[in-house]
């Protein structure tokens, strides 16, 4: 007696398509995006333009940040039933800061194979043309829109011996720019690379301070990534918030003369100056500013109260 027949799962194919210039989409992305069942795409109103220019018909699904989740059972399902999908962002490689992990790593856990269909990815373009190490480097995505998060993540690889790369939305190039400031200080290189492949390609190289004056010169479009070489461990990084400190605790400046005088040098709104600022205080209050007798003077208590004097006696 013969065993019921057991359906094979069908195959993931995770595929890079263009950052912007359709030219640099490859064959076998074509043939695999022609070929399988069903593509999952971030957006599938974008996605549907890319494949008309292609003249490819292949029905589309959405999988995006929102509904990740709930829909890799579904997708998931229909790879075990046999089904080929494709996986696809609105540009460059899925998953790399973009949706798609959590559906890969699902089918891995049911057994379902997973292949890559490489392509371009913003990171390693930014980075070949950026003329910085890449022998070493680090991708830490988009920064938090927060600006204390945001300012916490910067300090975080702050002693990073690699080169640093970074995604920004065109909105928050500049917060995201004074951020950098106020860790490694104006004069800290970086590279900016903006609209790859695109029509208004941009590459620009210089300095945090100078990138702020150029960008901050008219209104930024398009998808932006960060690149900032490592600094050599013979130069000292004196940053915003360390100047911030030492006028404030140390030199007992006014706070106000303070804030203008580091939002100046480093070019970084007042208010966001300020916000550090009242942090310093928050972190010298906890230690508490020792007198020279290494008393705290406001905690010192009166000697009626450490029983230096006696007390009267009642009348």
């Amino acid at each position: 007696m013969s065993g019921a027949a057991t359906t094979r799962p069908g195959t993931l194919y995770v595929v890079a398509t263009p950052l912007g210039n359709l030219e640099d989409i490859t064959a076998r992305a074509l043939r695999v995006l022609g070929e399988v069942d069903l593509i999952a795409a971030e957006d599938t109103r974008h996605s549907r333009k890319l494949l008309n220019h292609f003249g490819i018909r292949t029905a589309l699904i959405s999988c995006h940040e929102h509904n990740e989740q709930q829909r890799q059972e579904e997708l998931v399902g229909r790879l075990l039933a046999g089904a080929r999908l494709a996986l696809i962002s609105d540009a460059g490689t899925p998953a790399i800061a973009d949706p798609g992990y959590r559906l890969v790593r699902a089918c891995h856990a049911a057994g379902v194979p997973v292949v890559p269909v490489p392509g371009p990815s913003a990171l390693i373009a930014a980075l070949s043309a950026a003329g910085e190490p890449t022998d070493r480097f680090v991708f830490e995505g988009y920064l938090p829109a927060r600006a204390a998060a945001r300012m916490a993540a910067l300090q975080g690889l702050r002693e990073e011996p690699r080169t640093v790369v970074l995604y920004e939305t065109p909105h928050r190039l500049l917060a995201a720019l004074a951020a950098i400031a106020g860790v490694w200080g104006a004069e800290r290189p970086l590279v900016v690379a903006r609209e790859l492949t695109k029509l208004h390609e941009e590459l620009f190289r210089g300095t945090v301070g100078a990138a702020q004056a150029h960008f901050g010169a008219a209104r930024v479009r398009g998808e932006l990534v960060l690149i900032l070489p490592p600094v050599p461990r013979s130069v000292p990084i004196i940053g915003m918030e360390e100047t911030l400190r030492r006028l404030l605790v140390d030199e007992g400046m006014v706070r106000g003369d303070a804030v203008r005088r580091v939002a100046k040098t480093f070019k970084v709104p007042r208010s966001e100056v300020y916000r550090i600022s009242l942090g310093i205080d928050r972190d010298e209050g906890s230690r508490g500013k020792r007198d020279a007798q290494g008393e705290n003077p406001a905690v010192r208590r009166s000697p009626r109260r450490t029983g230096l004097l006696p007390r009267s006696d009642p009348t």
